[in-house]
This record gives C-alpha cells, sequence and structure tokens, in this order.
C-alpha cells in the first residue's frame, strides 16, 4: 500500500510546527542534528516559562484576580511540560506511528470510494487543524503584543477615547516611559537592573521565545493525534467496505463459469489480506494508546480547570476604567485561550470517538460480505468460520483510554463541559460572598 505520497494541509501544517519543536522524522544525519538542537530548544525553553511562572504565582499569591490569571498560565504551562515529557520518553514510538502513517495511510493507491472517504477526513483535518492552530497561537501573539503595539495603532484608536494617556496604558504601557517603568509580557519579580537596556531587551526575546514554543506544543502534538486518529478511522472504514464488497453477489455469473473451488479460495486469500489489514490496525491503536494514553489523562484532568479559570478571566474581572481597559487586553488573550481549549477538546473527544464507531462497525461490515452464496467447500467452510472470529474481534472496539481508567469519546466532551461549569459556578458564588 506505499503508494506515492499526497499532499495535504493539516498534514503539512501539523509536521512544520512538530519539525519546529524537534519530534518529527528525519532523513539523515544533518536532520538528526536539527532535531536534537530543536528539542532541547523547545525543553529549556518550556522550563524557562514555567520558571517565569511559578514565581510570579509565588509572589501573586494573596492577590485573588491576579493569582487566578497566572494560575491559568500555570495550569497551560503544566499540561504543556508533561505533554512534552511524555512524547519526550516514547519519541521513538512516537516516529513508528508517523512513519508507518506516512507509508500506509497518507498515500494515493485507492479505488473512487475509498479515495472519498480519504477526503473527508482530510477536510476534517484541515478545518480543525487551522482552527486550533489560529486560536493557540492567537492566544500567544495577544499576551506579546500588548507591551510592543506601535505608534500606527494607537493613533488608529486614540480618537475613541477623551484622554491619549488612556491609550497610552492600555496599549502600549512601555511607549513614553523611563526605563525603570518598562514590563515584559510576562512579571520577572527581579529588581529594576531588568529593565534597564539591554537587558529589558535580552529578557523580552527570552519570553518571546518561551510563549511561542510553549504556545506551538500546545497545539502540536494534539494536531498530531487528531490527524492519526481521524486517518486511522478512515483505513477501519475502508477496511469496512473492503469487507462488505469481499462477497460481490454479482460474482455468481463469474464463478459458474469457473471451478468454484478456486474461486473460494481467491477470496479466502483475499479475505486474509484484510484481516492482515485489520490486524495491523488494531496493533497500530495499541502502540497509540501506549504514546497517548498519559496526555489524554492529563487533559482530561486539567481541561476542566483551565476552561473555568478562562471563563472567571474573560466574564468576571471587573475594575476602574484604566484598569478596565488593562483587562479588555487579557480578556482578548482569554478569549482566544478558551476558544482554543474547546476546539481541541472537540478535536480530541471527536477523533477518539470516530476511533471507537469505524472500529466496532468492521463486525456488520463483514457480516453483510455476501458469504452465504459461497460453496460449502473447503475454503467456504474456513471462511464463514474465520469470518465469526473477525466479527467477535470487532465487538472490543478500538479506543484511546485515559490511562485505562475510561475510554475517550464525544460523552467525555460533555463530561469535562459539565464539570468546568460546576467550578465556575463554585467560584461565582465564592467571590460573590467574599465581596458581600
Amino acid at each position: 500500500m506505499s503508494s506515492k505520497e499526497v499532499k495535504d494541509l493539516s498534514i503539512t501544517v501539523t509536521s512544520f510546527y512538530m519539525k519546529f519543536v524537534g519530534f518529527w522524522l528525519a532523513n539523515d544525519y544533518v536532520d538528526k542534528r536539527w532535531r536534537n538542537i530543536a528539542m532541547s530548544n523547545t525543553i529549556f525553553f518550556i522550563f524557562v516559562a514555567i520558571t517565569i511562572e511559578l514565581r510570579d504565582l509565588y509572589f501573586t499569591w494573596g492577590n485573588f484576580e491576579d493569582t487566578i490569571y497566572t494560575a491559568c498560565n500555570v495550569a497551560t504551562i503544566v499540561l504543556v511540560l508533561l505533554k512534552t515529557f511524555v512524547i519526550f520518553i516514547h519519541n521513538d514510538e512516537l516516529l513508528y506511528l508517523i512513519n508507518y502513517a506516512k507509508t500506509n495511510f497518507w498515500h494515493s493507491n485507492y479505488d473512487s470510494h475509498e479515495q472519498m472517504i480519504i477526503n473527508t477526513s482530510k477536510r476534517i483535518c484541515t478545518f480543525l487543524v487551522c482552527s486550533f492552530a489560529f486560536f493557540a497561537q492567537g492566544t500567544v501573539v495577544s499576551f506579546i503584543l500588548r507591551p510592543i503595539l506601535g505608534e500606527t495603532f494607537k493613533q488608529s484608536i486614540c480618537e475613541k477615547y477623551e484622554n491619549f494617556q488612556d491609550v497610552l496604558i492600555c496599549f502600549s504601557v512601555n511607549y513614553g516611559k523611563n526605563e525603570s517603568d518598562r514590563i515584559h509580557p510576562f512579571n520577572m519579580w527581579f529588581d529594576d537592573s531588568l529593565m534597564l537596556s539591554p537587558y529589558f531587551e535580552i529578557v523580552f526575546v527570552i519570553q518571546t521565545f518561551s510563549a511561542c514554543l510553549v504556545g506551538t506544543c500546545y497545539h502540536c502534538f494534539d494536531n498530531l493525534l487528531f490527524v492519526i486518529n481521524l486517518h486511522t478511522a478512515s483505513q477501519f472504514r475502508i477496511l469496512q467496505y473492503r469487507f462488505s464488497n469481499m462477497c460481490n453477489i454479482n460474482d455468481r455469473e463469474h464463478y459458474t463459469t469457473l471451478e468454484r473451488s478456486s474461486y473460494t479460495e481467491d477470496k479466502y486469500a483475499t479475505f486474509k489480506t484484510y484481516v492482515k489489514q485489520h490486524q495491523m490496525l488494531i496493533e497500530y491503536c495499541n502502540k497509540l494508546e501506549n504514546v497517548f494514553s498519559v496526555i489524554a489523562l492529563v487533559q482530561v484532568t486539567l481541561f476542566s480547570l483551565i476552561i473555568c479559570l478562562d471563563g472567571y478571566l474573560i466574564l468576571m474581572v471587573s475594575s476602574n476604567r484604566v484598569s478596565e481597559e488593562i483587562a479588555q487586553i487579557k480578556r482578548l488573550t482569554f478569549i482566544f485561550h478558551v476558544m482554543g481549549c474547546m476546539c481541541q477538546l472537540l478535536m480530541f473527544t471527536y477523533s477518539c470517538n470516530c476511533l471507537i464507531h469505524d472500529s466496532e462497525c468492521v463486525m456488520n461490515a463483514t457480516y453483510k460480505s455476501s458469504w452465504s452464496p459461497l460453496p460449502m467447500d473447503k475454503y467456504g467452510k474456513m471462511l464463514r468460520k474465520d469470518l465469526m472470529f473477525v466479527m467477535m474481534r470487532s465487538k472490543a472496539p478500538c479506543c484511546l483510554t485515559a490511562c485505562g481508567f475510561f475510554a475517550v469519546s464525544l460523552e467525555t466532551y460533555t463530561g469535562i463541559l459539565s464539570t468546568a461549569m460546576s467550578y465556575f459556578t463554585l467560584l461565582s458564588n465564592n467571590v460573590t460572598k467574599n465581596e458581600t
């Protein structure tokens, strides 16, 4: 099945970001060397980011709104750190999964109906992968832009404000200030020496790189899992199509002109190739489970908390005029963040649900394969017997679990949203009681 690889925007986008963080296939020694450099760079800047945010959390502890703001950032970076750590441990297995999919899934050796199945998966992958990447990178950009927005943008909005100083504070907090008053995208909590040139610029660049790499790791691994899951589910749908058309009833006239034994032997040989394909897909799903099950558990555990904190930061923060203008930028940031979380959660649960549904439907497709007209000779009896084994095996669908605790499906999506809403209600009620 290894034919010429075809172009796919979702795979191109995913591979670009995976290469950027150092977790993709390497063709030669030079590629391996650059991959190792990119991987080391990614791990270093993620640790820089978690160090900055944990220090910020320590110093803001006691100020409720600042603590919530920093805790949301910390939870996101912890999620990224754990995913990167797991992928680093299972890097060889991950590369095997990518190489197998590249060789056996992402090619053009399909008939018209099978190609239609693949094209449907491509369209879904392209839309959701690009949407998730947009929201994730939009979150990073909104974190970075507030201190560095230029004069042109300030002039375009200054007419909406009576006092230009409000615009200055809101959109370019470093503009017009001396070195001791400048700020970074993320709080550092050191002395004023970091605000002096060139230390300020160095720290600013480091924080920018850290934010970019955290944002990339936040979505690239999930994009890869989504693409692999959906294409694996497509392979199960293709297998259903092949099983259901294996013993086509229109072949009756054909096998009356041949020896019945040779016909059933040919059908049984075709059936064995489909069984081998089914076994390989099951083994592939087991390897997928081995790599991503811990990530699934971590995401299911933290998603409710992150969505709850995002909702609070968007809806519940209120302050005076100047602080409110500054808060609008934070609201924009976390609107991007919560939209990315919703898109990420949908991709994650939908692809896992497709994997469960399509692997289970192999049983029905096998039964509908028009096996009854086949003669009851040696190969006819063997084929009927083996069909039963395939149907029995398909009763246990392939799935991605959260470390074996439960299978991830669309029910997980509704469960996480329900839990996040409960957290948000409890948090808002406690805040209201404290204010009264």
